[in-house]
């Protein structure tokens, strides 16, 4: 008895430390900023606190090219986009190891790559590539469904920084900006890639815009899309059912780069951009058979801008990276844009910020590959633990993910996996 007692210790034992080695199937982390698009995991029982390095290295996969783009999970797979030597290639890897499963070509390599995340729907992923070449691809074996192309067919030009907005997929809507005069904004059938509807918005292609992604609200009781664009534009509101332009507000955007995904919450927009631009609270109302936006407030870049690290809401609070490629640790209360800590320290690491919310703590990616965990309490600034990414090509820009007790760190070519989950 006491034998047996032993060996199913021991088979329990080698269970859960095998549990912790493969991530479950079910994992999902389908779209840029996670399922509801606003960087929150919905990940328990993670690392309070780092040991010293940092936590231990999962796993690490090579291959994935050239780019910014972040990666999605689905279906025990990851997808990510990158710069080979002959395109920019649209890729499904093995969640457990990062084994290349198949890669299918987007369009011509440029630039530093695709800086897009891809999008996840049921058995479509959807990518977008630096110059504006949409991908429908069938999850299964990555066979190309349909595709367009944001200048050829829509008549947009393609930004500075080249184009790195991430599609939304609503139903049967897939959701992209062009950033022309006649398709500022598009929706597209999902399994054909027909048009459903186009929206000309005053000044939608300006300086300035095809960074952002859009975000979905119920704002006013209207189902509509939510998108930052460039100067002379702003940041508007899109009825989802027809493409009918609801609602503007230019102050919040520039015209070099507006970036940040905009902050849904209920009938409240928060948003923010770089550049010396600032921040902004919309409120969203009924008015007549439209929708207005009043501002509620405004917050000059002395107080609050995101350059394009992005911004996590957290109840009635943003936290983020604060000033111009900066990332200072700042947390904002929303109903009065009053500062509640950070914005005046440096932070652990140099550079933008990039940032994701899992747990309790905030994991801030800085440019210069440090990764820090930060207490997410409003008491006050509190860090608990960093380390830095074994190689960095150029600006450690990619979004982190947290899903399945891993942490995600895509650094150019190279995919890096951390096991997060407390022992």
């Amino acid at each position: 008895m006491r034998l047996a007692t032993g060996l199913a210790g021991r088979v329990f034992g080698l269970v859960v430390i095998l549990a912790g080695v493969a991530p479950a199937a079910d994992v999902s982390w389908p779209q840029w900023r996670g399922a509801k698009r606003d960087a929150v995991s919905p990940d328990k029982g993670l690392l309070q606190t780092w040991p010293e390095n940092g936590p231990p290295l999962a796993f690490q996969a090579k291959g994935l090219g050239r780019g910014f783009a972040s990666v999605v999970i689905d279906g025990g797979r990851l997808y990510t986009a990158g710069k080979l030597e002959d395109g920019e290639y649209l890729q499904a890897r093995k969640l457990e190891n990062g084994e290349l499963i198949w890669k299918t070509r987007i369009g011509d390599a440029s630039g530093e790559g695709p800086s897009s995340t891809p999008t996840i729907d049921r058995d479509r992923v959807f990518a977008v590539g630096s110059q504006g070449d949409l991908l429908c691809a069938d999850t299964a074996d990555g066979k190309a469904v349909w595709r367009k192309s944001y200048t050829k067919d829509f008549g947009g030009a393609v930004p500075t920084w080249m184009y790195c907005d991430s599609v939304l997929v609503d139903g049967d809507k897939v959701i992209a900006t062009p950033g022309s005069a006649e398709s500022t904004m598009v929706a597209l059938n999902r399994n054909t890639g027909e048009v459903i509807w186009k929206t000309a918005i005053p000044n939608g292609a300006g300086s300035g815009f095809g960074y952002a992604s859009p975000v979905i609200s119920e704002g006013a009781k209207v189902r509509q899309y939510v998108q930052l664009l460039g100067a002379g534009t702003g940041v508007v509101g899109v009825r989802a059912s027809d493409g009918k332009l609801l609602w503007q507000y230019q102050k919040v955007a520039n015209g070099t780069a507006s970036i940040p995904t905009p902050i849904i919450d209920g009938d409240k927009v928060f948003c923010s951009s770089g550049y010396g631009t600032g921040s902004v609270l919309l409120k969203l109302s009924p008015d007549g058979e439209g929708v207005k936006a009043e501002e509620q407030y405004f917050l000059k870049a002395s107080s609050l801008e995101n350059h394009h690290g992005g911004m996590v809401r957290l109840g009635d609070y943003i936290y983020c990276g604060h000033k111009h490629n900066e990332g200072f640790p700042i947390c904002v209360e929303i109903s009065t844009g009053k500062t509640v800590w950070g914005g005046n320290m440096r932070g652990p690491g140099s550079g933008s910020a990039a940032i994701v919310y899992a747990d309790g703590r905030l994991y801030f990616r800085y440019q210069d590959g440090l990764i820090a965990l930060i207490d997410s309490a409003t008491a006050g600034y509190q860090v608990k633990g960093t380390f830095k990414l074994p190689e960095v090509g150029g600006p450690s820009w990619s979004h982190p993910v947290v899903i399945g007790g891993r942490l995600y760190l895509r650094e150019q070519d190279t995919l890096y996996v951390y096991d997060v989950k407390a022992k």
